[in-house]
């Protein structure tokens, strides 16, 4: 519950710190601008909202793991809801605007995640999970896009370490097996699902793990 919030926090001041003209740069996901990463930020936070008042008589159907479904193919920025995500970001306008919604929407989820029993059920997209393994789920969630926002953008901070060494805990139960322990936590992510390409001593680092990944979620 606490690393939630502090990798939430982390983020959102990440954000906070962007220069105006940061938000017309790329992010580390395809086909997105950072205003774009930002706009989805504001949806995931709404999602988090709504899900947290959304409790369940029913037994948990997933847990933190198999919250995430892997996908085949990576994202080509076509897809009608990330394309809807765009449209949305640009009517924006001010990046100012952008960022004072995520930090207002922002706020309220981290405070809903706060005072929410880690072990209520909630429903979230037809399944049941615990709040305390649908927030952890969200660590991942938040230090993915964390290394997304800074994917071309060295200067600003990235996530914690702590948000780092658990969401790649999460990504090697999703996968089923450990990463080399030499291995940094950061480029564990960004190999594990795709958003760098492993270089050749890295793909004989993984063996047969390597065969796995790409882990593409969402």
């Amino acid at each position: 519950m606490e690393l939630f919030g502090r990798s939430w926090a982390a983020l959102r001041a990440a954000v906070d710190g962007l220069a105006e003209e940061y938000f017309a740069e790329p992010s580390g996901c395809t086909g997105w601008l950072v205003r774009d990463l930002v706009c989805h930020l504001v949806i995931d936070a709404q999602d988090v909202l709504i899900t947290l008042v959304t409790p369940s008589p029913a037994e948990p159907t997933r847990d933190a793991a198999s919250y995430w479904q892997a996908a085949t193919e990576p994202p080509d920025g076509q897809d009608p809801l990330d394309a809807l995500t765009v449209r949305l970001a640009a009517a924006y306008g001010d990046p100012a605007l952008l960022r004072f919604h995520l930090d207002d929407v922002g706020s309220a989820a981290g405070r809903a995640a706060e005072l929410a029993d880690p072990r209520l059920r909630v429903a979230t997209q037809g399944q049941v999970l615990t709040v305390g393994d649908y927030l952890h789920a969200y660590v991942l969630e938040w230090t993915l896009h964390h290394l997304d926002l800074v994917a071309h953008l060295p200067q600003v901070p990235g996530p914690p370490a702590e948000g780092l060494a658990a969401a790649r805990r999460l990504l090697e139960r999703i996968a089923g097996g450990a990463f080399p322990a030499p291995f940094p936590d950061a480029d564990a992510l960004l190999v594990g699902t795709g958003r760098r390409v492993a270089t050749r001593a890295e793909r004989a680092e993984l063996g047969a793990l390597g065969t796995r990944l790409p882990l593409v979620l969402g």
